[in-house]
C-alpha cells in the first residue's frame, strides 16, 4: 500500500490539503505528531500544508496485574487521562496509580527532551490541529491523545492517519471532530502489513526531523 512512511505522509498530506481548507478555513493549523513513527509522516503532512510541527508524546498506564490493560495514559503538558471503568474493577489504588504515573512520566519527560530539546510545546490554543500517525490499529493510544489534547483547548482536532483498521477508524469518530483516513481494509491485521518497508524509527530520527521543521518554520 505505502512505500514507507515518506510516501504515506506525502500522499496524507495531498489528502489534507483539500480536507483543511475546508474543515479548519481561516484557522491557524498545526501538526502533532504521535511519536516514534508518526513524525516522519507528520513532517510530511506539515511540509505539504506548510504547518508547524511537534509531537504529542502519550504513555500508557498499565494496570499493575495486568500491564497490558490500560487503566489510563499521559500526555505532553502534565495531561492525565484515568480509565475509572478499569481503575474500579481491578481495584487499583491511588498508590498504584501514584506509581505507574510517576513511572511513566519520567519516560515521557525523557522523550519529549530527546525529542525537542528546550524548545518549548507549540500553543495549540484555539488552533485546529492534526493528530498524525503512521496508522491505527486499537486506536487506544490516539484516543488518549485526543482526550488529552482537549484539555489544551484547541478549536478542532482531527486525527490524520494513512492507514487504520476500519472498525477503530469508525470509533475515533466519537472522539476527534474529524477523521481521515486514507485505507481502512477489511483484512487489518497490523499497522507494518500496509507498508514496504517499515523500519523502527529512532529518537535521533525523531529530533532531526522537528529541528528540520522547526528551522522551516522560523525562516517564513
Amino acid at each position: 500500500m505505502f512505500a514507507d512512511r515518506i510516501d504515506a505522509g506525502q500522499r496524507l498530506g495531498a489528502t489534507l490539503r483539500e480536507f483543511i481548507e475546508q474543515e479548519c478555513a481561516g484557522e491557524e493549523t498545526v501538526v502533532l505528531a504521535l511519536p516514534r513513527g508518526g513524525v516522519p509522516v507528520g513532517y510530511q503532512v506539515a511540509k505539504a500544508l506548510d504547518a508547524p510541527l511537534d509531537v504529542f508524546v502519550v504513555r500508557k498506564l498499565g494496570a499493575p496485574t495486568q500491564p497490558e490493560l490500560a487503566m489510563g495514559a499521559i500526555a505532553s503538558g502534565g495531561v492525565r487521562v484515568i480509565n475509572e471503568e478499569v481503575v474500579r474493577a481491578l481495584h487499583v489504588t491511588p498508590q498504584q496509580m501514584e506509581d505507574t504515573a510517576k513511572r511513566e512520566g519520567q519516560e515521557l519527560e525523557r522523550r519529549e527532551h530527546a525529542y525537542r530539546g528546550n524548545r518549548a510545546p507549540l500553543d495549540v490554543t484555539g488552533r485546529c490541529v492534526l493528530l498524525v500517525d503512521d496508522g491505527v490499529a486499537t486506536g487506544y493510544t490516539m484516543r488518549a491523545a485526543v482526550e488529552a489534547l482537549r484539555q489544551s483547548q484547541p478549536k478542532e482536532i482531527v486525527v490524520a492517519v494513512p492507514v487504520a483498521a476500519r472498525e477503530t477508524c469508525e470509533e475515533l469518530k466519537r472522539h476527534a471532530d474529524a477523521i481521515v483516513c486514507l485505507f481502512t481494509p477489511f483484512d487489518f491485521v497490523a499497522v507494518g502489513q500496509w507498508y514496504k518497508r517499515f523500519e523502527q524509527t529512532s529518537d535521533e530520527e525523531v529530533r532531526l526531523l522537528l529541528e528540520r521543521a522547526a528551522e522551516r518554520t522560523d525562516s517564513e
